[in-house]
Formats: C-alpha cells, sequence, structure tokens
C-alpha cells in the first residue's frame, strides 16, 4: 500500500487525517503563496494546493509507493482572498468585514504521485451573525485567529459567530473529509486503517 505524506504543518489537517484512520507522514513544503495578478481565488488554492503536493513528492528519494497530499484554504468575501492576520488590527479589520454577511470558504485538495496529480475544490458558504467590536477583540485576545485565514477557526471559539453554513464543515476547518477520502482511495489509501 502506498505511503501518504502530508504536505502540510496544520495540525487541523493532521486531527482530520487521524479522524478518518488515514496513516501519514508529515513534511513541510515551502512554496510561495504570493496570488498571481488577477488570479481567481479558486484557481489560487488548487495553484498552491498542487504546488505543495509536487514541491512534497520533489522533497522526497523517488521511490515506488508515495503519495503526497497538498491542501489549501482560502476565505473570500467579495471576490477578495482573507489570508492570514498580519496583526491585531487586520484581524479585527476583517471580523468586521464579515460580521452579519455571508463569505465562500475554498479549500483545495491535491494528491500526488509519480506522474500522476489530481485536484479537486470544494466551495462552503458561511454565514456570521453580527459581531460587537468588543468580542472581535476578546477573541483575538484569545490568540486563536493569529493563524487563521479570514482570521477565525470555526472548529473553536469562533463557532459562536456562525450563524450558518452551507457546504462542508470540515472544508473549512481545513479539509474536506469525503472528497479526500474519494480522492485517497483512487491512489489506493484507505481511510479506517488506524
Amino acid at each position: 500500500m502506498a505511503t501518504l505524506h502530508l504536505a502540510s504543518g496544520s495540525p487541523r489537517r493532521r486531527e482530520l487525517l487521524a479522524q478518518i484512520g488515514v496513516p501519514f507522514v508529515t513534511l513541510i513544503a515551502s512554496i510561495d503563496e504570493t496570488p498571481l495578478p488577477a488570479e481567481p481565488a479558486e484557481r489560487y488554492v488548487e495553484r498552491l494546493a498542487r504546488e505543495k503536493a509536487m514541491a512534497g513528492l520533489a522533497a522526497l528519494e523517488p521511490s515506488a509507493g508515495a503519495v503526497v497530499l497538498g491542501a489549501d484554504t482560502a476565505v473570500v468575501l467579495d471576490g477578495r482572498i482573507l489570508g492570514k492576520p498580519n496583526d491585531r488590527d487586520d484581524a479585527l479589520s476583517t471580523l468586521a468585514a464579515l460580521s452579519g454577511r455571508e463569505h465562500r470558504v475554498l479549500t483545495a485538495v491535491a494528491l500526488a504521485s509519480g506522474d500522476r496529480i489530481e485536484s479537486l475544490v470544494v466551495i462552503s458558504r458561511v454565514s456570521f451573525r453580527r459581531l460587537r467590536h468588543g468580542e472581535a477583540e476578546a477573541y483575538w485576545d484569545t490568540g486563536e485567529p493569529r493563524d487563521k485565514a479570514g482570521s477565525y477557526g470555526i472548529q473553536g471559539l469562533a463557532s459562536v459567530f456562525v450563524s450558518q453554513l452551507e457546504g462542508s464543515y470540515s472544508a473549512v476547518v481545513g479539509l474536506p473529509l469525503c472528497e479526500t477520502a474519494q480522492l485517497l482511495e483512487e491512489f489506493g489509501i484507505p481511510c479506517w486503517q488506524a
């Protein structure tokens, strides 16, 4: 059976893969995550997932059976990608923009092995209730939003901000489990091994 390598440092992606019983080895694949000029958000996240998977594959010794999973998540509001916050003011501004509105969360998954690469993008819609400035400040003070796209983590304290979700909860967390399991199966890696 193929060995799965996760090209991500995300603890959330590690937890999600473990949740469906898929053993893996973690590796870090550094790539330039700068969006290309006029690049649509869907193309951006898929390109990054594919580049991470390919960079991870290139870092391994050429061996039969290695499969690398790359993934990327973007929060998109009004066509603009909201990345991880630079600082407190950036996070508070992002949370204010999301307040009382619907946004999209795009998560791309790519699997690479040998000369083969497959990828997909899952789009979810998330609505936030209206946020008070004080609670956005209190949320920042918890430390949770510092490393999260869109300055929030749906699986954590920010779950109280979410009034509606249409799509894949696990994709918003960082890895769409249903679609990932199907891709893994295409590469000969079953779920529920562990």
